[in-house]
């Protein structure tokens, strides 16, 4: 995959040619980016492991904020199921099918940004499955948010530091399992994230039971523009 992205691998992709498409992605982020202010919008990129809880946790956000008008993206390389589970969820969605690459990057989301006729309060960009790639590419966002499993291990952040150091805030998802995971070491994985994360910000929720979603829902709203809180209610 790196092939494609260029994320890294500098014995595939030069240093420069890997600048230049870097340069041109940061481009169209500042343009989509401004685009978002303008109408008020929080854009979120959300990113994580395929199976850490994306889709599942904004299905519970849109049952959390009935409110609050949410739209999304969602990436994948081969399927449109997580935008189908999302609209069923009565969220406004599309997919971005990516083939081969790992990631989404800021021209895919300008076009994207195209088929909905509104914009809404919320537009969260649920990038591919992946805990590299995804955190090297700005997509005009205003925060990352990264959603880790609590059945992924405690030593992921210190595996994958790149993604926890972009993040703005990390979701332990899945914290309904907690009873069913004998060896798992919650302290542990919040200390691996503190290790790698500049200013931590934690927040455990479960999609399955709501546990956490107030929590999520006000970490939301304190970052909504003053535009967007206007139009609908906490």
């Amino acid at each position: 995959m790196c092939i494609e992205c260029g994320c890294g691998d500098h014995e595939i992709v030069s240093v420069d040619a890997e600048e230049r498409l870097l340069a041109k992605n940061d481009a169209t982020a500042a343009h989509n980016r401004v685009h978002f202010l303008e109408h008020g919008v929080l854009a979120i990129n959300l990113m994580g492991s395929p199976g850490s809880g994306k889709t599942a946790l904004l299905e519970a956000t849109a049952r959390a904020a009935p409110s609050m008008r949410l739209a999304a993206v969602s990436g994948d390389l081969a399927t449109d199921r997580d935008a189908v589970r999302l609209r069923a969820a009565g969220i406004d969605a599309r997919s971005i099918t990516t083939g081969t690459a790992c990631h989404l990057d800021a021209e895919m989301i300008h076009e994207a940004l195209h088929e909905f006729p509104t914009l809404p309060d919320l537009f969260v960009i649920e990038n591919v499955g992946n805990l590299v790639c995804p955190a090297v590419y700005d997509l005009g966002q205003a925060a990352n948010v990264v959603t880790l499993s609590v059945t992924e291990g405690e030593d992921k952040p210190l595996k994958y530091p790149v993604m926890f150091r972009k993040a703005d805030l990390v979701l332990i998802t899945k914290v309904d399992l907690l009873a069913a995971l004998r060896d798992f070491d919650l302290a542990a994985m919040r200390a691996a994230i503190a290790q790698v994360m500049p200013e931590p910000a934690v927040i455990e929720v479960s999609a399955r039971n709501g546990w956490g979603m107030k929590a999520w829902l006000e970490w939301l709203r304190e970052r909504r523009h003053p535009q967007a809180l206007s139009r609908s209610a906490p």
